[in-house]
């Protein structure tokens, strides 16, 4: 059997009412198992949270080495797209 150590954690009134409900519910025998299954989950998702993070810094490492921002008038390319659009049915 796996050594257990007894920790104390503070929680807000709203994820001790959560935690309450889980265990009065009888979707889990004490707190602790609230408290356990939240902690699998979270480390179940910690690689998914990582991923996310490095994709995002490489999109913003990818933007800044795009060059500056240039202004542009949406109604402009529009136009111009229209434009191209009239221009490619003609032929």
């Amino acid at each position: 059997m796996a050594t257990v150590e007894k920790v104390s954690v503070a929680l807000s009134p709203e994820l001790l009412e959560m935690v309450k409900d889980a265990v009065d519910s009888g979707r889990y025998g004490s707190a602790s198992e609230v408290i356990r299954e939240a902690l699998r989950e979270w480390r179940l998702r910690q690689p998914l949270r990582e991923a996310e993070a490095e994709r995002l810094r490489k999109a913003w490492t990818e933007g800044l080495e795009s060059g500056p921002f240039a202004a542009f008038d949406i109604e402009d390319i529009k136009r111009k797209a229209r434009g191209r659009l009239v221009d490619a049915v003609k032929k």
